[in-house]
């Protein structure tokens, strides 16, 4: 007689069905981080990003997983009048740096940002926290 097996489906970082639906929609526009840098939180795991730079001539803006990265050399360059590509990612925070003006607009899943900011995944507390930036390679 075999047994039947039970299985568990539920949302996570590993469930394929969290990231196949629709994201539910985030928005923030208007953001300043001509000065420095702003983070950029998200309230669940994203599905993607589009990051839009409608600051000044000239205002090129970076766009980090972390604040090392967009401080450092780990970034993704948006100039003024552009719109980023859709970046596919699994991430709780951007941080943008270099325009008065940006929008960012993300599709969230419905997976709690805990799966990734996690201390006992990591001792950083996150465990994708991109504390060295996104490496260029």
């Amino acid at each position: 007689m075999s047994h039947p097996e039970t299985f568990n489906y539920r949302v996570g970082l590993g469930n394929v069905g969290s990231y196949q639906v629709s994201g539910l929609p985030f928005v923030s526009g208007g953001i300043d981080c001509l000065v420095g840098a702003e983070k950029v939180p998200f309230d669940n795991v994203t599905q993607w990003i589009v990051v839009s730079n409608v600051g000044g001539v000239g205002q090129d803006v970076k766009v980090a997983f972390s604040e090392n990265g967009v401080a450092g050399s780990n970034f993704l360059t948006v100039p003024s009048g552009s719109v980023s590509p859709r970046m596919h990612v699994k991430c709780t925070e951007i941080w943008v740096w270099g325009s008065d003006s940006v929008d960012v607009m993300a599709g969230l899943t419905s997976i709690n940002r805990g799966a990734i900011d996690n201390t006992t995944l990591s001792p950083s507390g996150s465990n994708w926290s991109g504390s060295a930036g996104v490496l260029v390679g």
